[in-house]
């Protein structure tokens, strides 16, 4: 409502069971740039990276090639949407957040830079899964403020990590168990600065069963109290068991953008 342009971008791919939301900033249209190179070389680069090599692939720390490859994926969008800015200077300081999910195994991988955010809903409890970097977030962990008193402080949206702004970027990785019928919500602080969790989860447990509605009820509800920044959001419904050996993930994923 307020925003003369559009700096957030989305993307989804039901059939890799991957999904990314960022969240632009900088001058002019630099917001813009920084995050549709971001979703533009994620996509790409982990669509190319797992048709390659199952996700669920063993490493040799124990882990899976899915946090690998994302971590080695978000480090090369951050060089190239750096060496950007440094190049042209119409792009300088610009950069974006980052929230990418990835399902695979019965599990979801989720990666995230800055404060764009990953709920789930499951039965009726909404979790945040996610953390904000953010300068409120560390002073509610430092016990300065409260959680409500962040939610009217001037000092919002000023993130302490960003994708491109420095050489190197540190990504926050989990794991997560997924079980049938697990809703989650991919979005940017357009929609939690303006929606108290309360009411996302009444929407979510409310319209669920229809990700567009529940999705345009949210974006309506965020422009309703006073749409302050852009609202993106994607929705992804787990509809079954997903084990690695089908690896349909477009059977048992539904996912609105």
């Amino acid at each position: 409502m307020v925003r003369s342009h559009n700096e957030d971008s989305v993307f989804g791919n039901p059939h890799r069971g991957l999904v990314i939301l960022a969240d632009g900033m900088g001058g002019y249209n630099a917001g813009e740039v920084a995050s549709g190179m971001a979703t533009t070389v994620l996509s790409t680069e982990l669509e190319n990276a797992f048709v390659a090599r199952s996700p669920d692939t063993p490493e040799a720390d124990g882990g899976r090639y899915a946090q690998a490859a994302i971590r080695d994926r978000v480090a090369r969008a951050n060089a190239a949407i750096f060496n950007a800015a440094a190049s042209q200077p119409q792009y300088a300081g610009m950069g974006t957040t980052l929230v990418l999910a990835l399902f695979h195994d019965n599990r979801l991988t989720a990666a995230h830079i800055g404060d764009s955010r990953l709920y789930r809903l499951r039965g009726d409890a909404l979790a945040q899964l996610t953390r904000d970097h953010s300068l409120l977030q560390e002073q509610i962990d430092a016990g300065m403020i409260s959680a409500e008193e962040a939610r009217h402080s001037q000092n919002k949206n000023l993130v302490t990590r960003a994708l491109g702004v420095d050489p190197q970027v540190e990504t926050e990785i989990h794991d997560h168990e997924v079980l049938p019928g697990d809703l989650y919500l991919l979005c940017s602080d357009g929609l939690n600065d303006m929606v108290e969790d309360d009411e996302i989860a009444l929407t979510l447990q409310s319209l669920g069963a229809n990700l567009e509605l529940a999705a345009t009820q949210l974006i309506q509800m965020a422009n309703d109290n006073g749409g302050r920044d852009n609202v993106s959001v994607i929705l992804v419904k787990v509809l079954r068991e997903f084990p690695a050996a089908t690896g349909w993930w477009a059977k048992f994923l539904n996912c609105f953008k």
